[in-house]
This record gives structure tokens, C-alpha cells and sequence, in this order.
């Protein structure tokens, strides 16, 4: 059968929708967007080395308002501290869609932006939101709300936009802001153990305290680092087999709750699939899945599947959660085998021949574990393909509706 010309037309028009749909999100990159442009290195450079280019590309409806490497040379001319670059480099960062068309169609002239500064909680009142102002003259201004809204930068050009989604402008000069601005205590000078403690993660941060672990988690301090921590019921109920474990054995465990970089929520639940963790080490995998469903996310081992139920600090470079079981690595426990269905019945067949042996013949016992099963790395290259396929199936199942589509209207 033939499709009609319409039907044809919708599937190759569905199609194109389609795929430059999927082509904008995969453009959705900060870094790579500023790369094009020289002029913006340094801007893009403390993206990068405050993590918050991560945190950019895991939203989906952002302004970036880009100061140029002049711009950003008054800003470091101040010597302020990386966590306070972040800070002010965030207030830079609107939550919310304004391409240059839209910046001057603002509605009665004026609009208020909340930032990313004003996301992590750390702003204060207004202090966390931007005034755009439609100037005479078709110039657009900007300026920070607890400035009393005065115009300290206006709009220069669209450098890149992604409709709806990441629009990256270039604005004249750096946002003043004196909360944003204001020195920002260094991870180093912050207790780990005694955080923990006092959320409801003690038995796991005086375990911590008992192993060489907690000069690792130390050590990763400042680099970032993202941890896990058990609950104390979790974790009572799993000191037996702890303390059944060697000194390695333990260390590992432990440095298994903590990952080398910092992840905040938002991105565990846009970066789904294996994860590497302080126990990581050449051979030994020391890995976890990451999964989300919905705001739901779990941290999911060949063992067990654990969930996180809460935030004890998200302050980058260091989040804490609380997650309801101890993660198990395989390197460490062995995984239950499955129990197998109970075998058939025979049928009685009327003619069949009789056995000459009443012996019945067994199969050979299934492993206990996947290190002694011979399809151990066949399992992984199974979990490592399921993500590819969650990846891709949203698209599959979409050109399969457009194809469906267009042949009901035949």
C-alpha cells in the first residue's frame, strides 16, 4: 500500500519535528556554546571550575547573561574566593527564558528574574533577583533588586539561544550584589562527622570516624564531593555483617557512600547511569547505578537498591544525603541467587517408553554469586545497555506514533 501525499508529508513533518526537538536539548551545553567565543574564556573557565556549568546544562528553561574577559578581569581584580565567584557568577544566571526578541517585548517595560543565587537559599529576601528594564532607545538594563532595581549593566547581544529552553547573552558588565559578593566559608573548615551526627546519620559518622576512610572523604573535600549517608537504623541493622568484613573490606565499604564530585539533586536526577565512587580503583569497580523516577532517585548496586529520603547540606562543592539502606558493592557481598521455578510436571504419555534406570538427572546447581558466575561481565554489559536503551526510547516510541498517525489518516 502506498501513503497518500498528506500521510507522507505528516510522517516526514512529525520526523522533523522530532529530531531538531532532540537536537536542541543535546545542543543544551554551556560550555561547548561559549567555547565558539574567545572573548567569553574566562566566563566559561569559572563555569567550569565552580561546577555550575553542570547545573546549567540540568536545567531546561535558563538565561545566561555572559560578561566578557574584561568584565570578568574587574571581577577578579576583588580576589574573592572561588565559592563567592560561584555565587556571584549564579546571579548571573536567570531561571527563566529571555532571547533578545523577548528582552525587548518585556510586558509593562519591566520584569523580576529570580537567579540560580536565589535557588540555593543563601539570598536573603530580594536580594536574589534581577530588575529588566526596556530602556528608551531599544537598549534593555539590568540590575539587582536589592539595589533598588537601578540599571547596572545593559544588554549587548544574543550570543546563542536555544527557543524556550537556554538563552546566552552578553550584558556589559558584572551584576553588583553585596550578599552574592560576601566571603563564603571554604569546605575545608566544615565537619563532616559532626554534620552527620546531627541529622540522623550518627552510627555511619562514628563508624567513618573509626577508618582511615575519613581521611578520604577529607581529602575530597574541596575538589567536591557528593555522600550517602545511612540512616542509623539502616545502619545498625547492617553492623554485623560490617564487622564480619577485613579492614580493607570496611574501608572500601564506607568510601562506597561517597562520590569524588559534587552532584547536586537536580543533576542525579538528569544524570542517570553508572556512577563512580571513592572506592573506585583500576580493577576493582566499586561502582552504583544511578535511577530516578519522577523526583524519586535510587542508588541501585547488583545487591541492593537504596533511595534517597533526604538533604543534609547542599552547598556546592559538598552535598550530604540520607539514603534508607547501605549500599553493598558486589566486589564485597554476594548477590542472592534467584530461586528457580519449580520444574513442570511430566506429561504421561500413553505409549512412552519406560526409563531403564529410575535415576532423574539433576541440573547442575546454579552460582551463588556473580564473581563465580561465568556470565558475570555479560550482566554488566546488560546494565550498562539498558541505560543506552532508556536513553533512546522516548525517541523510538514517538516516530512509532507518528508513523501510526499517518496511517489513520489514510
Amino acid at each position: 500500500m502506498q501513503l497518500l501525499p498528506a500521510a507522507g508529508g505528516a510522517v516526514v513533518l512529525s520526523l522533523f519535528v522530532l529530531l531538531s526537538c532532540t537536537t536542541s536539548t543535546e545542543a543544551q551545553n554551556i560550555t561547548k556554546i561559549l567555547a565558539k567565543f574567545p572573548e567569553f574564556s574566562t566566563f566559561n573557565h569559572y563555569l567550569t571550575i565552580t561546577h555550575l556549568a553542570s547545573e546549567i546544562n540540568s536545567r531546561r528553561t535558563i538565561t545566561v547573561c555572559a560578561v566578557n574577559n574584561a568584565g570578568m578581569a574587574d571581577l577578579l581584580s576583588k580576589h574573592f574566593s572561588v565559592y563567592a565567584i560561584k555565587n556571584v557568577l549564579s546571579f548571573h544566571v536567570l531561571l527563566d527564558y529571555f532571547g533578545a526578541k523577548k528582552l525587548h517585548q518585556i510586558t509593562n517595560g519591566t520584569a523580576l528574574a529570580a537567579t540560580m543565587f536565589q535557588a540555593t537559599g543563601t539570598a536573603s529576601g530580594s536580594s536574589g533577583f534581577v530588575n529588566i528594564t526596556d530602556l528608551k532607545g531599544g537598549k534593555v538594563g539590568f540590575g539587582a533588586q536589592e539595589n533598588g532595581g537601578n540599571v547596572d549593566a545593559v544588554f549587548v547581544k544574543s550570543l546563542d539561544e536555544v527557543p524556550y529552553n537556554m538563552s546566552v547573552i552578553q550584558i556589559s558588565k558584572i551584576l553588583p550584589s553585596a550578599q552574592a559578593e560576601a566571603p563564603t566559608p571554604g569546605p575545608s573548615q566544615m565537619n563532616l562527622t559532626a554534620l552527620m551526627s546531627a541529622h540522623g546519620c550518627k552510627v555511619f559518622a562514628e563508624t567513618l570516624q573509626t577508618s582511615d576512610a575519613e581521611k578520604t572523604f577529607e581529602d575530597n573535600l574541596a575538589g567536591g564531593l557528593t555522600v550517602f549517608c545511612p540512616g542509623d537504623d539502616a545502619f545498625k541493622n547492617f553492623l554485623p555483617k560490617y564487622k564480619n568484613l577485613t579492614v580493607a573490606g570496611k574501608q572500601a565499604l564506607l568510601e562506597y557512600h561517597g562520590v569524588p564530585v559534587y552532584q547536586s539533586l537536580a543533576m542525579l536526577k538528569s544524570n542517570n547511569g553508572l556512577m563512580n565512587t571513592l572506592a573506585t580503583d583500576g580493577a576493582s569497580k566499586f561502582d552504583f547505578t544511578v535511577q530516578n523516577d519522577g523526583e524519586e532517585v535510587t542508588l541501585k548496586t547488583k545487591i541492593v537498591t537504596a533511595k534517597i529520603t533526604g538533604t543534609l547540606i547542599d552547598e556546592q562543592p559538598v552535598a550530604i544525603y540520607t539514603i534508607d539502606k547501605v549500599l553493598m558493592p558486589k566486589e564485597l557481598f554476594k548477590a542472592l541467587a534467584p530461586t528457580p521455578a519449580p520444574a513442570p510436571a511430566p506429561e504421561t504419555v500413553a505409549d512412552a517408553p519406560k526409563s531403564a534406570k529410575g535415576k532423574v538427572k539433576h541440573s547442575p546447581p546454579a552460582p551463588d554469586s556473580p564473581a563465580a558466575s561465568p556470565d558475570g561481565d555479560v550482566a554488566d554489559q546488560t546494565a550498562d545497555s539498558s541505560v543506552a536503551v532508556r536513553f533512546n526510547g522516548s525517541r523510538f516510541i514517538a516516530v512509532v506514533l507518528c508513523l501510526c498517525l499517518a496511517f489513520l489518516q489514510l
